[in-house]
């Protein structure tokens, strides 16, 4: 059986902190677009790419074991000043 890969793109300086290993979760809104792809599911790997790279571009792209997620409540600047609520994937 193929293995179930959640994949994520992201923008450079999420990346890079995910890479540098300062960053440990990556948020997504708490829409049903990210509930069906999050809720009861299980994979056994995510991957993390900058942007849209190309299938053998390695060096935008990160490999790691799922280890879930978390729900809370966050203010961020990418999703404006007021409180939101996300999921909250491990990705260290």
């Amino acid at each position: 059986m193929a293995d179930r890969v959640l994949t994520l793109h992201l923008k450079a300086v999420y990346f890079e902190a995910i890479r540098d290993g300062t960053k440990i979760y990556e948020n997504r809104l708490r829409t049903d677009y990210w509930r069906k792809r999050l809720v009861d599911r299980h994979y056994d790997r995510i991957e993390l790419a900058l942007g849209y790279p190309a299938r053998d571009d390695f060096q935008r792209r990160l490999t790691r074991p799922w280890r879930g997620f978390e729900r809370q409540t966050i203010t961020h600047p990418h999703f404006g000043d007021k409180p939101v609520e996300v999921f909250a994937i491990r990705v260290n």
